[in-house]
């Protein structure tokens, strides 16, 4: 009976040893090829050496943690990335380091006025990082799919609700790094990204090329601020239709070229969808005299609808060019309304396909209560906190 005893309890010690063994054999696995519990996705998050494809299910950062952003992180078809208030993501790669979004990908950026989400470099010169870029299923005026510039991902389709995420409260700092003289990253750049994703709240500050550049595409955006970038504050493409609300941009004393660049598509000005965005309350600060120094260019096709602008210190406001652009002053579908200006050596030129200089002063209507995106050529309030350079 006490044989039977000790053999029942050596066992029992034998099969305890064996369950701890396992136990602790799973919970402090660091196989990337093993499911993460609770997130079904097998990609570890490596602060020290951020980088990978996430191929499946949600992976949430740790905000107190600073990933060193080593290569390209990539979100692929049904995954999700979660990145929470206070993270810091630090790029380190030049053109090799960027976060990417590719059709069906998802990011969800949760930060807050006291505690924005932060993208940064430890170069603080500007180009030092790729930046975000998103690829979604929205309408674009180009072949579908097409190929993102820099990172090759397919963008465009036929669904105007595409949703590829949320970003709130993100300041992407010294991204446009340059792959070569015609093709370098923007701050943010969204290639058919459709309305379904919501951007608010977003600051690209020192950026090498444009702040944030719409490729066709539906999405609207809200609370936008573009400062020092060193070609354009905004950019849209390729048939881009979305609503936006509240967009603050400045240059740089000694760089930047156009507070707003506008195209509809510059192979075929009637390309459809044909870029015709709805803005409404915008402050656009330039460096006076420059080598491309409008406050807006629109130009081959594009329409727009945009009211409440304030403008300083361009030396031209209004620059409308081609055929397909001028006609939208004429019959109503290109127009911007209360606008003040200040410093504006000249307020509105413009020229035909042909390159004949035309009267484009019908384009805008002037306002001397125009308080642009909140405080007229001041820091709106809603920017005031979670800016950076202001």
């Amino acid at each position: 009976m006490k044989k039977s005893i000790r053999n029942a309890f050596g066992l029992l010690l034998l099969m305890s040893a064996v369950t701890f063994v396992s136990c602790s054999s799973d919970d402090n696995s660091s196989d990337n090829n093993q499911e993460q519990p609770g997130t079904g996705s097998e990609f570890v998050a490596n602060p020290q050496d951020f980088k990978g494809n996430i191929k499946s299910g949600k992976v949430t950062l740790d905000a107190t943690k600073t990933y060193n952003l080593t290569g390209a992180i990539t979100i692929e078809n049904g995954a999700t990335l979660v990145i929470p208030a206070g993270t810091k993501i630090v790029g380190t790669g030049g053109t090799s380091s960027y976060i990417a979004v590719a059709q069906g990908g998802k990011i969800e950026v949760n930060g807050t006025a006291t505690n924005p989400v932060v993208m940064t470099s430890s170069n603080t010169t500007p180009g030092s990082w790729g930046g975000l870029v998103i690829c979604g299923k929205a309408p674009i005026n180009k072949a579908i799919p097409s190929q993102a510039e820099v990172t090759g991902l397919a963008y465009g389709g036929n669904d105007a609700n595409d949703n590829s995420g949320s970003i709130k409260y993100l300041r992407i700092e010294y991204a446009g790094a340059n792959f070569s003289s015609e093709k370098e990253f923007n701050g943010l750049s969204l290639f058919g990204v459709g309305k379904g994703t919501k951007i608010e709240y977003v600051q690209i500050f020192n950026c090498s090329d444009d702040g944030i550049e719409f490729f066709g595409g539906t999405v609207d955006t809200k609370y936008i601020v573009s400062t020092g970038s060193e070609d354009d504050s905004f950019d849209w493409t390729e048939g881009w239709n979305g609503t936006n609300e509240y967009w603050f941009g400045q240059q740089r004393a000694d760089i930047g070229n156009r507070g707003v660049e506008a195209d509809n598509n510059s192979s075929n000005h009637t390309a459809t969808p044909i870029s015709n965005p709805v803005i409404s309350n915008v402050t656009l600060i330039g460096r006076g005299e420059g080598s491309e120094p409008d406050a807006f260019k629109l130009r081959v096709g594009t329409l727009a609808t945009i009211n409440n602008v304030v403008l300083k210190d361009f030396s031209v406001g209004f620059n409308v060019e081609h055929d397909e652009s001028i006609a939208g002053i004429e019959n109503g579908t290109l127009k911007i309304t209360n606008v003040k200006f200040e410093n504006i050596a000249t307020k509105s030129k413009g020229k035909n396909t042909a390159g004949t200089s035309v009267d484009v002063s019908g384009v805008y209507t002037e306002s001397a209560s125009a308080t642009g995106a909140g405080n007229g050529s001041s820091l709106p309030t809603w920017a005031q906190g979670w800016t950076v350079g202001l």
